[in-house]
């Protein structure tokens, strides 16, 4: 099969197509045929070997999270698939250097969950890792309806998930974006806040996904919740706050209601762009070039 690797770190230049072994799918898998996947800041942090952390392999790597396909072969002991079924899910790169951007993946079956109903793939593979981590920070806080909440970076990927999910489920949330963002932040029923203007008043949480930082904790009421970007930016609570990092997980249960809440249009899906495996190049550059507004989609 064909997928995109590379053999060293460094710029976008490494990027190749390489063939590689069909993988075959053990007790509790599911080999899926890769309709689309998508490029998520993380992949270039590690192409460009700037991951602070040591990874479960080495090199060469194929990159790639999300997927977007149908199910072509099925391991032992799984149930509720069959080959054909479409299929969105994602691959927990960090702990599996298994990547999706490839003709084939394999993923366990707990990971997936049957696509939405009328999205194209290229439209369904913004879902999973984005959309499962906007609903992962919210579950992390577990505010009752009508709560308030701070989303900075509104506009991103993860931003634009959670206004969504907090609107369907009856919080009050401000969006935190650039000027020409607020059609956008609005459109999920937020409150529109510029970046560029300091945040009034107290919430009832905060979940900061442009990492403004702990400073915002001082927007947060006593005994409220803060959610940071990642581990190494979660503050230490202060005034009773509960803070709280993500670290988003595979969750083949979650995923199928976050699709529920795409088929009833309540949470819309974004493409910025959409590349073939041949031009990852491109699309690694397309993303480093920052301001999208949408996934950045590859093709096999």
């Amino acid at each position: 099969m064909r997928a995109v690797s590379y053999a060293r770190f460094g710029g976008p230049e490494v990027l190749h197509v390489a063939e590689a072994p069909v993988p075959q799918p053990g007790p509790g898998q599911v080999r899926v045929r890769v309709a689309a996947s998508v490029l998520h800041p993380v992949d270039l942090m590690i192409r460009s070997g700037r991951f602070p952390a040591p990874l479960p392999t080495g090199l060469p790597y194929t990159p790639g999270w999300d997927v977007a396909g149908a199910v072509d072969a099925i391991g032992p002991s799984v149930d509720g698939f069959t080959v054909g079924d479409r299929v969105i899910g994602f691959s927990p790169w960090l702990r599996t250097t298994t990547g999706a951007h490839a003709e084939y993946v394999v993923l366990d079956a707990a990971w997936l969950t049957a696509a939405p109903d009328d999205a194209p793939a290229t439209e369904a593979a913004t879902l999973p890792t984005n959309g499962l981590a906007a609903a992962q920070a919210l579950d992390l806080l577990a505010l009752p309806a009508g709560s308030t909440v701070l989303v900075t970076g509104a506009a991103g990927q993860v931003g634009g998930f959670v206004l969504a999910l907090a609107r369907a489920a009856g919080l009050h949330a401000t969006g935190l974006a650039g000027a020409g963002d607020r059609e956008f932040v609005e459109s999920l029923g937020a409150t529109f806040l510029p970046r560029d203007e300091e945040p009034a008043g107290t919430f009832d949480a905060v979940i900061d996904l442009a990492v403004v930082g702990a400073t915002l904790l001082d927007r947060v009421r006593d005994g409220g919740g803060y959610v940071a970007a990642s581990p190494p930016l979660r503050p230490e609570p202060v005034r009773g706050i509960r803070t709280f990092a993500m670290e988003v997980l595979p969750d083949g249960a979650r995923l199928a209601a976050l699709v529920a809440l795409v088929n009833s249009g309540d949470l819309p899906l974004r493409v910025a762009g959409v590349y073939t495996f041949d031009d990852a190049a491109a699309a690694h550059t397309r993303l480093a070039e920052g301001g999208v507004r949408g996934g950045v989609v590859l093709i096999p």
